[in-house]
């Protein structure tokens, strides 16, 4: 982009391959675009055929063309097809030119006359991928989507997979009939649909870009199949949900939908802060932010309304020590055929991305569970759910409140089916297809054993970034082990992603009191175990009040000696326990130089409290001293 700036400005090819050097050939082409966009700029409305297949071999969409003229996306749409104006299939040439190659690796082309295709199956299903790895979309939607296309063939479908990241199992080459390298958007899918005239398309298992193209397609008269684009909408649209709930009878927890920022700041001085901005049809909780004064509410405000300004944001009050509850399931014509009730070690608060899962839940009250299956009957009978669904809910004391409904396989898909033995993406895609399909009524208190979902980070490789858990996601992958009893299984995913027994040190900050109070018993029994517990001041006083010997260390900023982050660096420390205390900058800079340079030292670092009081629990009933290694095919 500074490239193409500096064309427009008037630099040089020269000048500008001495500041970057950028290899003059990258900067030509360049040069041609930006040449491109100008012709297309002062042309006017109706744009010449050629100037428009001229822009279309050069990459441009037809969202990008009406932007530079002054149009919209339907209007380029319309004259590309008064023009006959269309893109091609191609191969993807595997042989370097030396045979010609028969693979089926395709793409979209404005560079050909003829489809490398010969025919195209019109018994077809497409299938709309997760695109490229990021946070918040990864491995697990791909699992969904090879399963998906696993069951179509099943069926006795054609299969067509939509997708642009050959990392993943879905862009096999033998994995579907067709496999189409190209971007997941509206005019992409809309011309692959008008190649195959295909039955339909099923945007329900990659993840939430293919979800929040639904209601687009739909409007393109373009058929999605599962769950109507009516009712994908209704769930993603905050404001839209919150309305259904309302109608329902379901608890909520208190909201408002934003036109301001003033209205916020009002919100937040009714109901107390900290508040919770969420905005609409985003993935991994992006620009979800838990605020706790009025400056950190106007900046998160700002981040939400840049990320979605289509779709409202809304303001909730942020329930504390809340527990938050998740439910997968797939539900035919409305009605639930099978279901997987999962809780989080964390409280409410962490992404369910970064959240250690645990199902089946362990410390989760029946009634909380019998509300929560009667709440998910409710919600799928009204939005006539067809195909998979995840809610998410909090509860405290038996009050359960729905945080959200996403009308999709959720990342948790491949973890429920592998603990259960029972593939509910092959269940979902035989609902979604209309193929009738008996409830399934196993229920997990039958299961012997536990699983447990623990989140990879990789803040080592993310410089500067603060190894907190909250709203938004970040993690960039997980684990997934059973065991016995919980302790196990979790011991066993906290190894998987880089903790290591036993170990000698501690230094512990251990936020406000309550956290401290719950922490104490544990803390003991590391003491007595012979660990050397090292504490900041705070944390240090309240220990020794309470007969445990430990040794002070300053914060980083108080720039005296011996201070925490002397300790990590000289590896004086195995664990970090660092428990945030509030949401103030003093309070975040100390513990983020201490969790900083934890990973920077790569020592284990645990920021939250559940996290710590179940790994420190574990370890007192010796768990760490008798874990199985045991093969998937083993429980049952």
């Amino acid at each position: 982009f500074a490239i193409a700036e500096a064309i427009k400005k008037g630099f040089s090819i020269t000048k500008i391959y001495e500041l970057t050097h950028i290899d003059r050939w990258f900067i030509y082409k360049i040069q041609n675009i930006v040449r491109i966009e100008k012709q297309l700029a002062q042309t006017g409305q109706r744009i010449p055929a050629d100037l428009l297949k001229t822009a279309k071999k050069a990459g441009f969409s037809d969202e990008q063309i009406a932007v530079i003229t002054q149009q919209n996306p339907a209007d380029i749409a319309k004259l590309r097809e008064e023009y006959q104006l269309f893109p091609k299939i191609r191969q993807i040439d595997t042989l370097a030119a030396e045979y010609p190659a028969k693979t089926n690796y395709l793409y979209l082309t404005y560079h050909a006359d003829k489809h490398d295709l010969d025919s195209f199956d019109s018994n077809a299903v497409i299938i709309l991928g997760s695109g490229a790895y990021r946070i918040g979309s990864s491995v697990e939607f791909d699992w969904s989507c090879v399963n998906t296309g696993k069951t179509l063939r099943k069926l006795g479908y054609a299969t067509v997979m939509v997708n642009y990241n050959p990392e993943t199992v879905s862009t096999d080459y033998d994995e579907v009939d067709y496999l189409i390298f190209d971007e997941i958007s509206r005019e992409s899918v809309t011309e692959i649909y008008r190649m195959f005239n295909p039955i339909g398309v099923i945007v329900s298992v990659g993840g939430q870009i293919p979800n929040n193209l639904a209601l687009k397609l739909h409007k393109q008269g373009i058929r999605i199949l599962g769950t109507a684009p009516e009712s994908i909408d209704r769930a993603e649209n905050r404001r839209h949900f919150s309305g259904l709930l309302d109608q329902l009878g379901v608890d909520q927890p208190l909201w408002k939908e934003l036109t301001s920022v003033e209205e916020a700041r009002q919100f937040a001085l009714e109901h107390q802060y900290p508040v919770l901005i969420r905005p609409s049809y985003v993935l991994s909780g992006a620009a979800m932010a838990v605020a706790s004064n009025d400056e950190e509410l106007e900046t998160y405000l700002k981040k939400a309304v840049t990320l979605s300004p289509e779709y409202p944001t809304v303001i909730s009050k942020f329930l504390e020590n809340a527990k938050e509850i998740e439910v997968d399931a797939v539900a035919q014509n409305g009605e639930i055929i099978a279901y997987a009730i999962s809780e989080h070690v964390e409280n409410a608060g962490v992404h369910s991305g970064d959240a250690t899962l645990v199902f089946p839940p362990q410390r989760t009250y029946l009634e909380t569970i019998r509300q929560v299956r009667a709440i998910s009957k409710k919600i799928a009978k009204a939005l006539n759910i067809n195909g998979p669904f995840n809610i998410q809910f909090i509860a405290k004391n038996n009050q359960v409140k729905v945080i959200e409904c996403n009308l999709r396989a959720s990342r948790s898909f491949p973890f429920i089916s592998k603990v259960l033995k029972k593939n509910f993406i092959d269940m979902a895609t035989r609902v979604i297809m209309r193929v009738p399909v008996q409830k399934w009524s196993s229920s997990s208190f039958e299961l012997d054993y536990v699983g447990i979902k623990a989140p990879q980070f990789s803040f080592t490789r993310l410089q500067g970034a603060d190894p907190t858990l909250g709203v938004e996601m970040a993690s960039t992958g997980e684990v997934a082990c059973l065991g016995e009893n919980f302790e196990e299984a979790f011991l066993k995913a906290l190894l998987s992603v880089g903790y290591k027994l036993p170990f000698k040190s501690v230094l512990l900050s251990t936020g406000p009191i309550a956290s401290k109070a719950e922490l104490l018993d544990g803390v003991r029994f590391l003491s007595r175990s012979g660990i050397q517990l090292y504490a900041t001041e705070g944390t240090a006083g309240f220990l020794k009040i309470n007969q445990i010997p430990v040794q002070t260390l300053h914060w980083p900023l108080d720039k005296k000696s011996p201070n925490c982050v002397e300790y990590i660096r000289d590896g004086k420390i195995d664990l970090v326990i660092n428990i945030p205390k509030n949401y103030q900058n003093e309070e975040l800079t100390n513990g983020y130089l201490i969790r900083r340079a934890a990973v920077d030292y790569n020592v284990m670092l645990i920021t939250n409290r559940q996290i710590a009081m179940r790994f420190i629990e574990s370890i007192i009933h010796g768990t760490h001293e008798r874990l199985e290694v045991r093969s998937w095919q083993e429980y049952c």
